[in-house]
């Protein structure tokens, strides 16, 4: 029975614990990080091997490979890409031009994680940028700092990554762009009213909830929707908000547990116990990214299979993944790099 995980690994190549232990539990799907990456014969053979330990044939492969700061395929291997942040000065003057370079980037991008087995990426980041913002953890990723700029940049980043066969996951549910500290050390304390919430925040994610069949959440303690517990751990946020203000009906992914943001001393409780509440306040998937083997069997333990409303929205976007993958549409790759360079020149004139 397929387990409500995603997980990552340590190295590039499995070990024999880490098989065992993947065939054992059956986790959802898997991610990758740097770490796990040299070059494509060994990526490729990495995501079979990951593929083979389970029972779910088309079990997803994860990747955050956004542009910019935050890629995992690096040059020399790969084309680098501009942070998706690089494209929102470009639309405000020049809206077609910078539309048509942005998905063309991102279908080139997803084209490179098609190629070696990996079918989900995690774009758009739909956080709204507000002032004070932390330059880490938001920065360049965001499409922009208002709700518009942000859905058409986003419609035309997963118009690009589905065009090559890859899927999106809507990140970071309900909003992490007025964060001043960076999550993956710090729990972000926003103040904000749920009204400022639903007129800028929430905006990006009602109008892909019902386009991505993927989203995530982000590790924050919003003051005006449960002052007690973090985003991710809150009945109130995830489903009170992300399922019913927000209409996401997808499967939704905690971001990573083992982030500073859940620790123990923020209230998150020891890993176990994160990812149980994790689950309890309504989320489908926990993801699980370091390959720390210990912390691996701690969330095994602690999370159940993918049943009810999680497996229903699984096979959905099961469903979806496997039509994108099999319609890429075939793509010139030097004609379209050619493209792509003769646009941003234009775009920087």
């Amino acid at each position: 029975m397929t387990r409500a995980i995603v997980f990552g690994c340590a190295g590039t190549a499995l070990s024999d614990e880490e098989r065992a232990f993947f065939r054992e539990v059956d986790p959802y799907g898997f991610i990758l990080f740097a770490r796990n990456i040299e070059d494509r014969d060994q990526v490729r053979a990495l995501v079979d091997d990951l593929r083979g330990c389970v029972s779910h044939a088309f079990a997803p492969v994860l990747i955050d490979q956004e542009g910019g700061r935050v890629r995992r395929m690096r040059p020399p291997q790969w084309r680098d890409y501009l942070a998706p942040g690089e494209f929102t000065g470009a639309y405000a003057t020049r809206p077609e031009q910078a539309l048509e370079a942005f998905a063309l980037s991102a279908e080139l991008m997803a084209a490179d994680l098609f190629e070696i087995g990996i079918d989900v990426d995690c774009v758009p980041m739909l956080d709204v940028r507000q002032p004070g913002s932390d330059k880490q953890v938001i920065g360049d990723r965001a499409l922009g700092d208002d709700p518009q700029t942000v859905i058409r940049l986003g419609e035309a980043m997963v118009a690009g990554i589905e065009r090559a066969g890859v899927v999106g996951v809507i990140k970071h549910m309900p909003g992490h762009g007025r964060s001043v500290v960076d999550s993956h050390l710090d729990l972000p304390l926003i103040e904000a009213s749920a009204d400022e919430l639903r007129a800028v925040d929430y905006v990006p994610f009602r109008h892909f909830s019902k386009r991505v069949p993927y989203g995530m959440t982000g590790h924050l303690l919003y003051t005006a929707l449960d002052a007690d517990r973090p985003s991710t751990l809150s009945p109130a946020v995830v489903k009170g908000v992300i399922r019913d203000e927000i209409g996401f009906d997808g499967l939704l992914f905690t971001d990573d547990i083992s982030m500073g943001a859940l620790s123990e001393t923020r209230g998150g409780g020891p890993i176990g116990e994160r990812s149980r509440r994790s689950i309890e306040a309504g989320c489908d998937v926990l993801l699980h990214c370091n390959g720390d083997m210990d912390e691996m069997r701690a969330v095994a333990d602690a999370v159940g299979v993918l049943d009810g409303d999680g497996a229903r929205r699984a096979a959905k976007a099961d469903a979806h993944r496997a039509a994108v993958s099999k319609g890429p549409r075939s793509l010139d790759a030097e004609a379209a790099v050619q493209r792509l360079d003769a646009l941003l020149k234009d775009l920087r004139a």
